[in-house]
């Protein structure tokens, strides 16, 4: 097997692009169909929720308003709509990996033994899955004590009338930090770099990283597109690995 990627410099965002071309090869397929469904069914059902639920929500944002403020109900549903979508987005994100995590592990490993160019590729293996379940399960919980407070903190300010009008952009920020912690851990963790250490090693590069993360979030918003973004963040993100911790043999095969 040869080397899929040469090793010349890239931006965040090519990173997405060649790890989109990488998913797509025929090596890979079988360990993205399934956290493909796993996270389909996911975003299905919460966006049916969220429309059923649309109206009471609003209601209730709207009931925390105080009177000298209520010129601003106009605002409150494009508002409201924008915020709730971010949420979504970043609820679905991390629960949808929570469920596929072992798998997604699993395509992290394959990833990077195509991206070495290594001969042996491993055909897959339900004993192999199993055994990494604990670790995995285990990392994606570390990742959601890491996100619940500080979405609490923005999900707090969204409530307090005049301050919820930075919600947003704030919300924004932190979805792309989130897509380059999610997906850059699975490479990591593969590799046994302890959490704290992992995120030491992302701020040190903040400006790639954060350009894979917005790339990342900005693909996930693409119908069609965002079903196979995932799988692609993740080939993405090992490559990103590979590279950035200049590991990657300066020779292809």
């Amino acid at each position: 097997m040869t080397t899929i990627i040469q090793p010349n410099a890239v931006s965040g965002p090519q990173y997405l692009w060649q790890g989109l071309k990488l998913v797509l090869s025929p090596g890979l397929r079988l360990f993205v169909l399934l956290p493909l469904l796993a996270n389909l069914a996911l975003f299905i059902g919460m966006v049916y929720y969220a429309i059923r639920q649309f109206d009471r929500w609003l209601a209730g944002l709207l009931a925390t308003f105080p009177q000298w403020l209520e010129f601003l109900s106009y605002l409150a549903w494009p508002f409201f709509a924008i915020l709730l979508m971010l949420i979504i987005f970043f609820t679905f994100s991390l629960f949808a990996n929570l469920i596929a995590a072992p798998f997604n592990g699993l395509l992290a490993e394959k990833a990077e033994v195509m991206i070495r160019g290594q001969d042996d590729f491993p055909a897959f293996s339900l004993q192999e899955l199993l055994a990494i379940i604990p670790r995995t399960l285990g990392r994606e919980l570390r990742k959601l004590l890491y996100f619940l407070p500080r979405a609490l903190g923005l999900m707090l300010l969204s409530l307090i009338p005049g301050l919820n009008l930075l919600a947003p952009p704030l919300w924004l920020l932190f979805g792309i930090w989130m897509m380059c912690v999610q997906y850059l851990d699975y490479p990591a963790d593969n590799h046994k770099l302890d959490w704290q250490d992992m995120l030491a090693w992302l701020r040190q590069k903040r400006l790639k990283s954060l350009g894979f993360g917005a790339s990342v979030y900005a693909a996930l918003w693409i119908p069609g597109l965002n079903v196979l973004m995932m799988p692609a963040a993740i080939a993405g993100a090992t490559l990103f690995w590979v590279r950035e911790r200049n590991t990657l043999p300066k020779a292809s095969a």
